[in-house]
């Protein structure tokens, strides 16, 4: 498609999504158990505000002019689309996810094989369904479902997909990476995460304590950028535990369809489990449990994957609560003295996605910033998204960028093209080859 045609139906795309919110939010709830507000009020609109965003900043993309070098030549950047691009989306946003992906890949002018993932792919599909309507030619945004030691392997080792994109586990990503190999096909991962919710003496108590609580708690805590692990001032290290216990004692767990239910269930019994074996082990080795940490019985549910919104307090720095993906409604708090050991804790795991801090002080919030090694860094707040911000981590959460300008950067090749303005047949650097240089 031309540019005016990818544009035209991208925004179409958009319109369709807010047509449909209702019925996507609904099956999104359906396959993942997430509280339907939150899908319909939050999810969705950005999503269509996604496509909207990527459909106004192509037609903005082009390469610098690189100009004349010598008086005999000029020339110019493209961007140009990589081509065949296979993508594997994850179970915790799985629409979302989907169109921070393809967005921009299709907006570039690439065709696209996504997979969703195995556990959450119905509202994938209908997508699908939606891009065919909005007037996405057919081959040209392709949804292949199954399992990811299948599909997605086959996706990144396939001699004729491009690029490879996922987003999900950092050993995924490690096996993904290594299938890539045999072409040498771009690879964009957005991986793990442990973001620190970092709280200084001056800080807002009540500001950061409701921070920490929606922080920690969005999507049941199944977000990779969600608060994991938050370091506080010793001197409001007691305070700052009283008011977040009682924001998380105040959580409604239960019906997900039901208005008033801010947490429905996880994704499985599994990631129940796993949660609650996090919390059990950390208490087994000295950490206490000041809110949650138990599986309620929700009436009407009696095999709902629920577990409470948990606060562990007096965690260690190098247990596996304050170190490893939980991805569920747990917050593990440690206290600091400095900001340099807060800092140089929170930099203290392989993972480098999101981090926060929380401050009414300027110069430690320019520090913070500064030295954290993450690849996003909020200032009294935690998970603000908008479309126009890069997202993506370092160390072990990924390479490449979503959303943003910068994720066409992901989607596009850089060609050179250098024209010769004389139509003389001796070049100057002919020399090198004739012996004689020009004129001579």
């Amino acid at each position: 498609m031309a540019l005016p045609e990818r544009v035209a139906v991208m925004n179409r795309l958009g319109d369709l999504l807010d047509r449909d919110a209702d019925d996507l939010a609904r099956l999104e709830t359906l396959q993942t158990g997430t509280a339907y507000k939150l899908r319909r009020d939050s999810d969705f609109a950005f999503a269509s505000d996604n496509l909207r965003f990527f459909a106004t900043q192509i037609r903005n993309l082009d390469g610098k002019a690189a100009y004349e070098y010598t008086g005999t030549h000029t020339s110019f950047v493209r961007r140009e689309p990589i081509g065949v691009v296979g993508q594997v989306s994850p179970w915790n946003y799985p629409l979302w996810m989907a169109i921070w992906k393809i967005g921009p890949a299709l907006a570039a002018g690439n065709s696209v094989v996504l997979k969703p993932a195995s556990a959450t792919p119905l509202t994938t599909v209908r997508l699908a369904e939606l891009a065919r309507e909005a007037g996405v030619p057919g081959g040209v945004f392709n949804v292949v479902t199954g399992r990811g030691e299948v599909v997605g392997a086959a996706l990144a080792a396939h001699m004729d997909v491009d690029l490879i994109s996922l987003t999900g586990d950092t050993e995924t990503g490690k096996r993904i990476q290594a299938l890539a190999a045999g072409n040498l096909k771009r690879v964009h991962l957005e991986l793990g995460g442990k973001a620190p919710f970092i709280v200084c003496a001056d800080a807002d108590i009540e500001a950061a304590a409701r921070g920490a609580t929606a922080g920690a708690l969005i999507n049941g805590g199944q977000d990779c950028t969600a608060a994991t692990r938050a370091y506080v001032h010793r001197s409001v290290y007691d305070a700052f535990l009283a008011r977040t216990a009682e924001l998380f004692d105040g959580v409604r767990v239960g019906d997900p369809f039901d208005p008033s239910t801010d947490l429905g269930t996880l994704i499985s019994d599994t990631q129940v489990a796993r949660a609650a074996g996090f919390v059990e082990r950390a208490v087994a080795a000295g950490a206490r449990v000041v809110a949650g940490g138990f599986a309620p019985d929700v009436p009407g549910f009696p095999d709902g994957a629920f577990y409470r919104p948990t606060l562990v307090a007096d965690c260690t720095q190098d247990s596996e609560i304050v170190q490893d993906e939980v991805f569920g409604p747990v917050l593990a708090v440690l206290p600091f003295d400095t900001l340099d050991e807060a800092i140089e804790k929170a930099n203290d795991t392989r993972y480098g996605l999101a981090a926060s801090i929380w401050t009414t002080n300027v110069f430690s919030a320019l520090e913070a910033a500064r030295s954290l090694n993450f690849g996003h860094v909020q200032v009294n707040d935690h998970l603000m998204v908008t479309s126009e911000m890069p997202h993506g981590g370092f160390k072990q959460s990924g390479t490449g960028k979503d959303m943003s300008s910068y994720s066409f950067e992901e989607y596009t090749q850089v060609k050179h093209v250098m024209l010769e303005l004389t139509g003389e047949p001796e070049k100057g650097w002919h020399y090198t080859i004739f012996g004689d240089k020009p004129g001579e």
